[in-house]
């Protein structure tokens, strides 16, 4: 699978947008979107877990082109911790439940909004990558709190 990429982000957005879908970018993909200069291999997304939410993602998906079964259907709908999307346009992770990241209410007023894009703050892209603590993650998170420290040090002051 190619590499996630601009367009793809567009496409997860404007979907999103379309049905309502309340969810942020994190991960990699969301520091890439903040202008973390490093490549990823699939999209993570934090979904608010609600009902409606997770009706409104899965209608989301099937427009994107996702096949998705009836039982990854109800595990999205049940907003279940981690739902892996491999069978569509590009590859999608669902984390209902990051590590690290206690309540998406809070991540969502952190939030940063980049072009349309909810995006994880930076903070808590870099909290969920030492709670989970994988190796790949351990090896980026040097450059993620360089680039944190970079970022803030753009913001003018209040």
């Amino acid at each position: 699978m190619a590499a996630f990429d601009y367009k793809q982000a567009q496409e997860v957005r404007d979907a999103f947008a379309n049905h309502g879908v309340r969810y942020l970018f994190i991960g990699k993909s969301g520091a890439i979107l903040l202008g973390f200069p490093d490549t990823t291999q699939d999209a993570d997304l934090f979904p608010e877990k609600s009902p409606a939410n997770g009706e409104a993602l899965v209608a989301a998906l099937l427009d994107l082109g996702f096949q998705i079964d009836p039982s990854q259907q109800d595990d999205i709908r049940r907003g279940k911790d981690f739902v892996q999307l491999k069978n569509g346009p590009f590859d999608l992770d669902l984390v209902f439940a990051p590590d690290g990241i206690e309540r998406f209410t809070d991540a969502w007023d952190r939030r940063v909004q980049i072009d349309g894009f909810p995006v994880a703050h930076i903070s808590d892209i870099i909290a969920s990558k030492v709670a989970a603590n994988r190796t790949k993650d351990r090896e980026s998170l040097p450059r993620l709190k360089a680039f944190a420290q970079y970022l803030q040090q753009r913001q003018p002051p209040d």
